[in-house]
C-alpha cells in the first residue's frame, strides 16, 4: 500500500509525527506536508508565487503553501507513482460540523478524493495534543482494518475522522456520523497597532448548534470515534425544483440586449 501523508498543521507538528509512525510500517509512506501552519486554509492553491518544496532531517518534505498545495503537486508531479491512499493529519482540535468546511486537513484529504483516490482526514477533539499516542493507534487500527477488509480500493471515497482525547481503552467504537452543526461565529476583535492602525482577528468558531444523536459533535461527546462520509457537490438538491420554479419566473433581459 501507497499512503501520501499531510496536515495543515505544518511538518514539525506532533500530530502528523504520530501519523507516520503509526502508518510507516504498513507499506510506502512519504510525508509532503506545509512548511508553517496553515489551519482554515480549506482548499486554496497557491496560483500567483512560485512554491518550493525541501526535505527535513527526518525524511519529511515540506512545501511553503497551502495543504491542498502540498497534495495538489505531489499527486502532478513531485511523485512518480499515484498513492493507494491518502491520509491528513493528525489535527491539533476538532474538524466536525461546519468546520471540515473550512479545515485544511480536510482540504488536504479532499485533495487527494478530487485526484479520486481514497482519502482520509483525522484529527482529535481537543488541541494540546493529550493522548495523541491513543489516537494514533487508533489511525492504525482503522486504516490497517480497511486494507485487510479491501476498501481501500481504486474507487475514491472522502472520510473525515475525530477521535476523542482519551486513553486508549475508553475510546469508545467508531460510528458513522452526518456532520453536525455550530452558531455564527463569535464577533471580530479589533486592536490597534503600534502605528495607530485598527487590525482585526477573526473570532472564535461558534458553539454547537446541532449536537443531536447522529451528529459527530454527540458521537464524540460520547467518546466515540466519528466516522463521516463527505462529498464535494455543493448543489443543494432538496431546492432544484423550488429554483427551478423561481428562475422560470425571473425577468431575464434579452440576450442581444446591451448593458450601457
Amino acid at each position: 500500500m501507497k499512503i501520501l501523508i499531510s496536515n495543515d498543521d505544518g511538518y514539525q507538528a506532533s500530530g502528523i509525527e504520530a501519523l507516520y509512525e503509526a502508518l510507516k510500517d504498513l507499506g510506502q509512506v512519504e510525508v509532503i506536508a506545509p512548511q508553517q501552519n496553515n489551519s482554515a486554509k480549506s482548499n486554496a492553491l497557491t496560483l500567483h508565487s512560485p512554491l518550493s518544496v525541501n526535505r527535513a532531517a527526518n525524511g519529511f518534505r515540506y512545501v511553503n503553501g497551502t495543504p491542498a498545495d502540498c497534495v495538489h503537486i505531489a499527486l502532478t508531479g513531485l511523485l512518480d507513482y499515484r498513492p493507494d491512499l491518502v491520509v491528513s493529519g493528525i489535527n491539533n482540535g476538532a474538524n466536525m460540523g461546519d468546520d471540515t468546511i473550512y479545515s485544511g486537513t480536510v482540504g488536504a484529504a479532499m485533495e487527494g478524493f478530487l485526484f479520486g483516490i481514497p482519502s482520509i482526514a483525522f484529527s482529535q477533539v481537543e488541541h494540546n495534543w493529550l493522548h495523541l499516542d491513543s489516537a494514533a493507534r487508533k489511525v492504525r487500527e482503522l486504516v490497517q482494518s480497511m486494507h485487510q477488509k479491501q476498501l481501500i480500493t481504486p474507487a475514491p471515497f472522502l472520510l473525515n475522522v475525530n477521535i476523542p482525547n482519551l486513553p486508549y481503552e475508553q475510546i469508545g467504537s467508531p460510528k458513522l456520523c452526518r456532520l453536525g452543526r455550530r452558531h455564527a461565529a463569535e464577533s471580530v476583535i479589533q486592536q490597534k497597532s503600534p502605528r495607530g492602525e485598527t487590525m482585526y482577528w477573526i473570532g472564535a468558531a461558534g458553539a454547537v448548534k446541532d449536537d443531536a444523536e447522529g451528529t459527530d459533535f454527540h458521537a464524540t461527546a460520547q467518546g466515540h470515534i466519528s466516522i463521516t462520509p463527505l462529498k464535494v457537490d455543493l448543489t443543494d438538491h432538496d431546492h432544484l425544483g423550488y429554483w427551478a420554479q423561481s428562475v422560470s419566473r425571473l425577468s431575464m433581459a434579452s440576450p442581444t440586449a446591451q448593458c450601457p
